[in-house]
């Protein structure tokens, strides 16, 4: 199948058929990636913030959320369904608007990333601490972050059906909590209150903290080249991973809102739920699984994140190096360590706290493009392009308005960062192409 990304409009890089890895990831395998792209340690700390701001309404925050992120979602259905080659937004953003957006799509979303990865590394070292006190000695800190470290490099390495093991156990280990508080919450949905809207200002501020905890689906995306049908697959991942999200979301905060009576004062609000329902062995689950939680999401990160610079690598955009499969285990070997390495070196460092403050602005500017690349993107791949979004352009343009309006929240600490990231990713551009 002749796919965009093969097509005239790129002819100065190398064609995207001949990357080498092998296709074994399933439906679930991609649900997975998904499912631990979005869930992270937020979860375990917005309930008393949303209630905070919207009170009683707060269970029916997530549920407007899930439907805000929803035309986002179909989006990235849509253009899942016209390719087939590692890279996701690489790939489109690289189809409509040539190799040099391409690449600066690719080169944002991997620092980004990068320092997302960085910081829940700290916060799972500090989670281990809850169980084993002594890590948060600084010598034993600066160890226990080369062995993770370590450990999910090699884990990534060894093959695809490894890391996927891997995080199917850790993604059970997360989820077995969180679906305990949401069957509880479940048995509480006679005492849901009816939704009466909280005052307008309230609302835009519970929607602006808790859409944040539904993004990060993207990352499934960019393993299309390793999928068995990605072009089948990758939309079913996409749509039942936003409602698997969507239905835990709301029930754990209707759970935490019945079991904790003072919940918007709440430092550790799921953590005070577990103890008020079920005492030491409450709070010992949920923080085991604030643990795994972190754990899958990091592993998930890795995984993908490591296929953008193999993409790159690809293209001839970073040297060959980066492209490079390892002989035996069939992984992008030389990316993943690489990744593993810049990511031990910042969070032992701490350097990547400043930029931090970028990563939203990153990814929605990365949704803006490539929702923007869906008019190329429709009229290269034609046939190709197994699902096409019903309502016209209804559906990416309101999902357009969704990111300008959150755009419009952005810190101005973020612009300035993302400014400099993006100028710094030119001259690379420039050096790279030159070299080439």
């Amino acid at each position: 199948m002749k796919h965009a990304g093969s097509l005239s409009l790129n002819t100065d890089i190398r064609p995207i058929e001949c990357e080498s890895l092998p296709r074994k990831l399933s439906v679930t395998a991609l649900w997975l990636l998904a499912i631990n792209g979005i869930i992270g340690a937020g979860i375990f700390g917005i309930p008393a913030s949303a209630q905070a701001l919207v009170s009683d309404f707060s269970p029916w925050l997530f549920v407007l959320c899930a439907l805000l992120i929803a035309p986002v979602v179909l989006c990235f259905a849509e253009l899942s369904s016209a390719f087939g080659n590692t890279g996701g937004p690489v790939i489109y953003v690289r189809t409509a608007f040539g190799p040099f957006a391409g690449f600066q799509a690719g080169w944002a979303y991997y620092i980004a990333r990068l320092t997302a990865f960085a910081a829940n590394l700290n916060l799972l070292v500090v989670s281990v601490g809850y169980f084993w006190p002594a890590a948060d000695e600084p010598w034993l800190r600066i160890a226990l972050l080369a062995v993770l470290t370590a450990a999910m490099v090699w884990v990534n390495v060894v093959g695809a059906r490894a890391a996927m093991v891997s995080l199917g156990v850790l993604t059970v280990m997360k989820l077995l909590p969180l679906l305990a508080l949401a069957a509880y919450g479940a048995s509480c949905v006679g005492a849901l209150p009816a939704p009466a809207m909280p005052p307008t200002q309230d609302l835009g501020a519970g929607l602006l903290l808790v859409i944040y905890a539904f993004v990060g689906f993207e990352a499934s995306v960019v393993a299309a080249g390793e999928a068995r049908n990605p072009q089948r697959d990758l939309p079913r991942a996409l749509l039942w991973a936003l409602l698997t999200v969507a239905v835990i979301y709301a029930l754990i905060q209707l759970a935490a809102q019945q079991l904790v009576a003072n919940l918007g004062d709440v430092e550790k609000p799921l953590l005070a739920a577990g103890g008020a329902w079920l005492g030491s062995v409450g709070v010992a689950m949920v923080a085991l699984g604030i643990l795994t939680s972190v754990g899958g999401n990091l592993l998930s990160n890795m995984f993908t994140t490591a296929r953008i610079s193999y993409r790159l690598g690809l293209d001839q955009q970073l040297p060959d190096w980066f492209a490079q499969v390892h002989a035996r285990h069939a992984t992008p070997a030389n990316s993943i360590l690489c990744y593993g390495i810049a990511a031990f070196a910042l969070a032992a460092s701490g350097s990547f706290v400043w930029l931090a403050v970028m990563s939203v602005l990153t990814r929605l500017l990365l949704y803006l493009s490539c929702i923007a690349s869906m008019p190329a993107v429709r009229r290269q791949t034609g046939a190709a392009q197994l699902l096409r979004l019903p309502g016209g352009w209804s559906i990416p343009l309101l999902s357009a308005a969704v990111c300008i309006a959150l755009l419009t929240q952005v810190d101005v600490r973020a612009v300035v960062a993302t400014a400099a990231l993006l100028a710094i990713g030119s001259v690379l551009y420039v050096v790279a192409r030159k070299k080439q």
